[in-house]
C-alpha cells in the first residue's frame, strides 16, 4: 500500500530571500468559496458578521484580519480565509472548499511592489493600491490573485499546480530587482 505524505505547495521550495525581500509559503489554512445565492448579499454579510466578525467585501478589497478575512474574489463571489464556514451561511450562497486548490505565498519587503510589477499588469503604487485592497490578475502568465495586506506585504495566490512556476518566477523577479538596486546608474 501507498504510504502518501501530505505537503503544502510550495514544500522545499520556499523560503527564499533576496536582499531585504523574503517570499515565504502561509501555512496550511482553510479557504471556503461564497457565491451568494441571487439577492442574497446583504443577508449573507450580516451571517458572515455575526458568525466570523467579517463583512461581504467590496469589490477589490478584503475584509476582516489575520484570523478570519473575507477576499473579493470575483463578481458575486468571496474567500473566506481562515475559519471553518458556519453552517447558516449555506442557506445564503453557494460553499466550496478550496484549502487544497491554492499555493498562497507572501512576498515582503520594500521593494515587494517593483518584484510583482515585473509579474502582474497591475497598477500597485500606494495611492492606487493600499493595504486591503485585492484583484484577481494574471501573475506571470498564470491565473491568479494580489492582495495587499501591508505597506510592505503582498499576499499572491495562483492554483496549487503552479507553485513551482510561481516561486521561480518570483524569485527571478526579486533577483532583478536587487540587481537593479546594486547597479551604478
Amino acid at each position: 500500500m501507498a504510504d502518501f505524505k501530505v505537503q503544502t505547495p510550495c514544500a522545499g521550495l520556499l523560503p527564499v530571500s533576496v536582499g531585504d525581500l523574503s517570499l515565504t509559503e502561509m501555512g496550511p489554512v482553510r479557504m471556503t468559496s461564497l457565491a451568494p445565492y441571487r439577492g442574497c448579499v446583504a443577508a449573507l454579510s450580516a451571517a458572515m458578521q455575526a458568525a466570523h466578525g467579517v463583512a461581504w467585501p467590496e469589490p477589490g478589497r478584503m475584509t476582516g484580519d489575520t484570523q478570519a478575512r473575507a477576499l473579493w474574489f470575483g463578481r458575486d463571489m468571496a474567500l473566506l480565509i481562515g475559519p471553518e464556514p458556519e453552517a447558516g451561511l449555506a442557506a445564503h450562497a453557494a460553499l466550496t472548499d478550496q484549502s487544497d486548490g491554492w499555493a498562497v505565498v507572501q512576498l515582503e519587503g520594500r521593494r515587494a511592489a517593483e518584484v510583482l510589477a515585473r509579474l502582474c499588469p497591475l497598477d500597485l503604487r500606494d495611492a492606487v493600491f493600499a493595504p486591503g485592497h485585492t484583484a484577481r490578475t494574471d501573475v506571470a502568465h498564470m491565473a491568479g490573485s494580489i492582495s495587499r495586506l501591508g505597506p510592505q506585504l503582498w499576499q499572491i495566490m495562483v492554483f496549487r499546480s503552479m507553485a513551482a512556476t510561481l516561486v521561480h518566477e518570483a524569485e527571478i523577479a526579486m533577483r532583478r530587482v536587487a540587481a537593479r538596486q546594486n547597479s551604478p546608474i
